[in-house]
């Protein structure tokens, strides 16, 4: 029997928007369904056991990308999705971020959620979609969580405010903000933004938290109407005793070690001694003792962690005291340097603190963007930021198994700082790609590769529009929410013990990106516009420190950067410059060491780091939107011999003939017995046809003809124009003229 469904619906922006449940995966703890008519995500969220002796909360969220949801199949060679594209593990990231602060601490158990698209329309993104899907299928199951969630995107387009905006929309937009959060506070922000003012940001931050609360009221009301009985789940907590033993035994050796500033291996390693040492005194049964009248290793370890947050985080609520000894504002030592690497594009050094990134930028032509394949359309990127994060930035030693989902996210951050001020491709015809390189780790390598890559695409001479800086910010609350502090570049230990990791990036005029990742239960708009001001004047600051070492980007590329020329040619010559095959445009690069692309409207950019290879491209390509003129002379190459003259290639793509009578003064028997293939000679045009074959004469630039003179001596040809009989002055029979045109591309 067909299972009965149901559907709950609102507008939004738009688009009116659904959620459905009861049709799909019934086995799943629940699954949803929710998007707009013709983009829809399916999400199923299942919980399992407990997993006994870990110290962590086991949840997974994956997204996974089907392209038959848009009527495509797989670019790949086996034709079917592989391993999560990089799109796919930001949506799974940007799900997961505003899911876990609701669970509860000492959460054990298993719990899944999965997503896939069913449907795209190309048209809608699916990101905030996948966030709500996933919301729903929680609140419908037997898993005990703190939700619902709504997401929504905010754009602007010319100035106003557009919710959840199409593809198409985002593009005119300055703004792209995603943000996610519970009725009553923000949990997850994201957004890119064209030099956004922080008072712009703060009106888009509270429009987008009104704009969700539909999508938690329609989720309220499904678990009412649809939901689960929650699942009764064992808590892996200490006993409230030995958390009390635990922190009257430390608080005092702690706060003494606290005093002085300390670095991340002193303030780590004064921690683990100390750990160590209460593990031993209380765990340590005697030879006639009893093991259960002992705490349990565990109980004792992560009493010591609580009692070492309670302790960090009172200091910086209560005296302003950090870890290393900074007030909430200070920002750590800033240094920096360009041009690391003699070889590369451009690089650039920048140091804060214990955190350092050594970045890398790399110019190419146009044609090495890359090329996408997922479900939304835009097709291909030419600015790309990668990161990289080995395990010897933190002082460990770790099996290096390719690129993590953290690294992905911390990469597309930075991208997104930069991208708004990355110069177009019509005045820098450039793909550019950076490499940040973490060569060292303590709190905030993310807005560290944005320093960084700003300092390396400058020392490459790319021509951005301002420099961006970045700094990360935190957050110290009290259980009561009543007393709150906001620290400006945070360390390791601060975001580990803190309530937030709040990354802003942006130039002197305004942000460029944010991404927001909280551990407690929401946000106020007016901790956020506080923490955006005090966030503006430590960018500004530590942007100082990065313009003291180099003012402004290069005026001149570096020495083994390619040179990019722009030819433009008819796009009725494009056929011509290709070949068939792609023969021409092959033996062009082959011959000059040049790298040729071609836009549809005619527009070449060659890319060279040999300057006299790139003049010969230029002038061959060049040449092509040129026509034979009569009485013109040319130095061409014989490119076919025939019994009754020889043709010479005048023009890229164009060639006529010369007439056995007019390869030389006198008489000639044999073509060969003056020229060979290959030979260059210099002719004059004597006359073009209406069909465009062309007449050349080598005799008339020997003998100073002029083009009328060397028509009359031109056998039975005696004025332009079609004729009648004879020979017709081409291959086969009057075949010279333009190679190029139409789709043959070639020689005919």
């Amino acid at each position: 029997m067909k299972p009965e469904s149901k559907k709950y619906s609102t507008t939004l922006g738009n688009n009116v928007v659904t959620f459905e449940t009861g049709k799909l995966a019934g086995q799943a703890g629940g699954a949803v369904t929710f998007g707009t008519p013709d983009s829809i995500v399916f999400a199923a969220a299942t919980m399992g056991g407990m997993r006994e002796g870990i110290d962590f909360f086991p949840l997974q969220v994956e997204y996974e990308e089907r392209m038959y949801a848009g009527g495509k199949i797989p670019g790949s060679f086996f034709r079917r999705e592989g391993r999560a594209s990089t799109e796919s593990i930001l949506i799974a990231r940007l799900t997961d971020r505003p899911l876990r602060p609701l669970f509860q601490d000492g959460m054990r158990n298993e719990i899944q959620v999965i997503m896939f698209p069913i449907s795209s329309d190309g048209i809608n993104p699916l990101d905030v979609l996948a966030i709500n899907a996933a919301s729903a299928a929680m609140m419908i199951s037997d898993i005990p969580w703190g939700g619902p969630v709504g997401a929504v995107r905010v754009g602007r387009v010319n100035g106003e405010f557009v919710i959840n905006p199409t593809y198409a929309e985002i593009e005119a937009s300055d703004l792209d903000l995603r943000i996610a959060g519970t009725k009553d506070a923000i949990l997850m922000v994201e957004c890119g933004a064209n030099e956004i003012p922080e008072d712009v940001m703060v009106a888009a931050l509270e429009l987008g938290h009104k704009s969700m609360q539909p999508l938690i009221e329609l989720q309220l009301k499904m678990r009412e109407e649809v939901g689960k009985p929650k699942r009764e789940v064992k808590l892996a907590l200490p006993d409230a005793d030995i958390r009390k033993k635990v922190f009257d035994k430390v608080s005092g050796p702690m706060n003494e070690l606290l005093e002085k500033p300390l670095t991340k291996n002193e303030f780590y390693g004064g921690m683990t001694t100390m750990k160590d040492a209460i593990v031993a005194e209380l765990c340590t049964v005697p030879e006639s003792g009893n093991a259960s009248d002992y705490p349990s290793l565990a109980s004792v370890r992560e009493s010591f962690d609580q009692a070492e947050m309670d302790i960090v985080r009172e200091r910086i609520l209560s005296q302003g005291k950090r870890p290393d000894g900074r007030t909430p504002t200070d920002i750590r030592p800033i240094w920096c340097e360009v041009g690391l690497s003699p070889r590369a594009h451009g690089s650039g050094l920048f140091t804060r603190g214990e955190t350092q990134i050594l970045s890398f930028a790399t110019l190419a032509s146009l044609g090495e963007a890359q090329e996408l394949d997922n479900l939304s359309p835009i097709k291909d990127k030419r600015y790309l930021h990668h990161y990289n994060f080995p395990p010897y930035s933190t002082g460990e030693a770790k099996p290096l198994r390719g690129q993590s989902r953290r690294e992905v996210g911390h990469g597309a951050l930075a991208e997104r700082a930069l991208e708004p001020v990355i110069p177009a491709p019509e005045s820098f015809p450039y793909t550019i790609r950076v490499v940040s390189e973490a060569l060292s780790s303590n709190g905030s390598t993310s807005m560290g590769s944005v320093c960084g890559s700003t300092l390396a695409l400058m020392d490459a001479g790319v021509p951005i529009k301002a420099p961006v800086s970045g700094v990360a910010m935190g957050l110290i609350t009290d259980a009561t929410g009543s007393r709150y502090q906001i620290l400006t570049d945070i360390q390791g230990t601060e975001d580990h013990l803190g309530d937030m990791d709040f990354k802003v990036a942006g130039t002197a005029a305004g942000i460029t990106a944010l991404q927001m990742d909280i551990k407690i239960s929401g946000l106020s708009t007016q901790m956020m516009k506080e923490a955006l001001e005090q966030a503006h004047t430590a960018r500004m600051s530590i942007m100082d420190k990065m313009l003291a070492v180099l003012p402004e980007a290069r005026a001149e590329l570096k020495e083994h950067a390619p040179r990019i020329i722009t030819v433009k040619i008819p796009v009725d010559k494009i056929g011509a410059l290709i070949g068939p095959g792609g023969k021409n445009i092959r033996a062009l690069q082959e011959e000059t060491g040049v790298k040729i692309d071609i836009e549809e409207d005619g527009t070449v950019y060659i890319a060279s780091t040999n300057s006299v290879g790139a003049k010969i491209a230029q002038e061959r390509i060049a040449g092509l939107g040129e026509n034979a003129v009569i009485g013109n002379i040319y130095t061409g190459k014989v490119v076919r011999i025939a019994d009754f003259g020889a043709f010479v290639e005048i023009l890229p793509g164009m060639d006529g003939l010369v007439h056995i009578s007019q390869l030389a003064s006198e008489r000639v028997n044999k073509v060969e017995d003056v020229v060979g293939m290959g030979d260059e000679i210099t002719v004059m045009v004597t006359d073009v046809d209406p069909q465009g074959k062309i007449r050349l004469s080598r005799q008339a630039v020997l003998e100073g003809w002029t083009a009328a003179e060397a028509r009359e001596k031109d056998g039975p040809r005696k004025s332009s124009g079609p004729r009648p009989g004879g020979d017709r002055g081409g291959r086969g029979g009057d075949r010279g003229g333009n190679r190029g045109g139409g789709d043959r591309g070639g020689r005919r």
